[in-house]
């Protein structure tokens, strides 16, 4: 199965062994010692779920118009929106690294995410890192293992936790080298790990952020904004819908409904749904180009190459921004992992986003991106 990975952490969980875990030994073990080095690869409240079917979750636009960025108070850092109960939580950006293999659909928890990136990986498939910061959810999953390419993703949110399902060890080593605070589920004890009646192994891991935050005392101070927002619908092409086609696992489409103000997505024609039957949506849409590359290393059983590519270290793209049914073409710059990526029209002007969430879709520049007039 082109999901099948070889998975291997870095310690024994603390109490007992999650039936999940798998240890293989294999060639990779000694090898490739490469902590800092290998870093510049890739990178050198409110907790209930949403009931409605296109929802204005909790990092969307009020209704009326109007925005966290014209409104008195203080305002979620990743998403522009009024902070709940007129405070910012103090805690860091946690990011879940969840599974979108076909057989891991529908997963839990995404519509209270601030930011959403999808990532290419081995065969074909992608897999979500769905940042909370402002609001916690109940149950997110299911949790797969983490990426090579993930430090340079979350680098920009400062000392991030991100929270995964094991890894190669030469990825693990380097994430734990690096700013962000390593959360192996299986160090832990079964309080921070769900397993959903109905779900069967390796799709049937899930957790809690609300959780993880209050286990992990250090993940407390809240991270920059990423983006600028406004109210201001920016000059650009009227668009309806926006083709993605990752692969055959996810033709992705995102479809513009100027009832909501929020871009829906679907996989070709079908709904992209969640397990309580949301369809995920989002106040923003930007696809972000990146050249991608293959090894040194193999993740899965059929010896798939782990995808890597530069999003910090002096790096620059292609990006188009979709919001309020509107395409902005522009350029996306990041010169060092700690710094926000900058997303530019090709006249140098910042593109503000839409108060609300926002995915990330990180686009090979082999794929071609359509749009629907």
């Amino acid at each position: 199965m082109v999901g099948g990975e070889r998975r291997r952490t870095r310690r024994a969980p603390r109490e007992g062994v999650a039936r999940w875990r798998r240890h293989l030994r294999g060639p990779l073990r000694g090898t490739l010692a490469i902590v800092g080095a290998g870093c510049l690869l890739a990178a050198c409240a409110s907790d209930s779920p949403v009931a409605s079917r296109q929802p204005a979750d909790p990092g969307s636009a009020p209704a009326s118009g109007s925005s966290a960025v014209d409104a008195p108070g203080p305002v979620c850092p990743l998403t522009g929106t009024p902070a709940p109960h007129g405070t910012v939580p103090a805690r860091s950006a946690l990011a879940v690294k969840v599974d979108n293999y076909p057989t891991a659909r529908p997963q839990s928890g995404l519509t209270a995410a601030d930011i959403v990136f999808e990532e290419p990986v081995e065969g074909g498939i992608t897999r979500y890192a769905a940042v909370f910061q402002c609001h916690g959810a109940p149950t997110v999953g299911p949790v797969r293992s983490a990426r090579n390419i993930d430090i340079g993703i979350l680098g920009e949110f400062g000392h991030p936790l991100l929270v995964h399902v094991g890894g190669i060890q030469p990825v693990i080593d380097n994430i734990v080298s690096s700013p962000i605070q390593d959360f192996e589920l299986g160090d832990y004890a079964t309080s921070v790990v769900q397993h959903p009646p109905g779900r069967v192994a390796p799709y049937d891991t899930y957790t809690s952020p609300t959780v993880v935050w209050q286990m992990r005392s250090t993940a407390d101070h809240a991270p920059q904004p990423v983006f600028s927002y406004s109210t201001t619908v920016p000059s650009g092409t009227r668009v309806s819908s926006v083709s993605i086609p990752f692969s055959s696992y996810s033709p992705v489409v995102w479809r513009y409904d100027a009832t909501t103000r929020r871009f829906l997505r679907y996989y070709g024609t079908a709904p992209d749904d969640l397990s309580n039957g949301v369809q995920n949506s989002a106040a923003n849409v930007v696809v972000q180009f990146v050249s991608v590359y293959y090894g040194p290393w193999v993740e899965n059983s059929e010896g798939g190459l782990e995808v890597q590519a530069n999003l910090s270290t002096d790096a620059s793209g292609k990006a188009i921004v979709f919001r309020n049914g509107v395409e902005i073409q522009g350029q996306w710059s990041r010169s060092t992992l700690g710094q926000p990526t900058s997303f530019t029209t090709d006249s140098g002007q910042p593109i503000a986003m839409q108060p609300g969430n926002t995915w990330v879709e990180l686009v090979p520049t082999t794929v071609a991106v359509t749009t629907t007039p």
